[in-house]
């Protein structure tokens, strides 16, 4: 984590004097200066505000992409790699992310923590929550650049690719 920030700023100080608005809050916590996050770590509080400048300083050198985070870019490579390091003890399926891990096995347990609060319908993963969500309000973000249809969720997005594209 500390070595993203070490990369741009030799010091902590460098790193504090060029963010002149994020300021140490009581009890020695930092803050950002878009919205109420705060921690102990100034290191921290420079990771966070990427996600609201958008800057992507990490490139994979495969295929271009950015990335705000050097874990997520590691991430990334794997889908270059072909690895998977997370196997599922059950049924032996491997995954890219532990968090993918994590909600696969749910699929063994029937675990289903997430609930529609309109139909009461439940989900094993969030993602999936806010995709059936959609099809209460009728929202529709992912969209086409080929024939502009749109969809509920990124995988129906793919899915049309694949078949109508390809």
């Amino acid at each position: 984590e500390d070595e993203d920030s070490q990369s741009f700023f030799s010091v902590p100080t460098e790193l504090f004097e060029s963010q002149p608005t994020t300021r140490p809050r009581r009890g020695g916590l930092y803050h950002c200066e878009f919205c109420p996050y705060f921690t102990r770590y100034l290191h921290h509080v420079a990771r966070h505000k990427r996600t609201h400048t958008g800057e992507k300083r990490f490139r994979c050198s495969v295929c271009e992409m950015a990335f705000a985070e050097t874990d997520t870019l590691q991430t990334h490579m794997r889908t270059h790699t072909g690895e998977k390091p997370y196997r599922c003890e059950v049924c032996q399926k491997s995954f890219v992310k532990n968090s993918r891990l994590v909600i696969h096995k749910r699929v063994h347990t029937g675990e289903k923590p997430y609930q529609c609060g309109i139909c009461e319908k439940t989900f094993s993963d969030q993602s999936n929550l806010l995709s059936h969500k959609r099809t209460h309000s009728g929202e529709r973000p992912y969209k086409c650049e080929a024939c502009g249809q749109a969809f509920r969720s990124k995988t129906h997005l793919g899915r049309h690719r694949e078949r109508m594209h390809k």
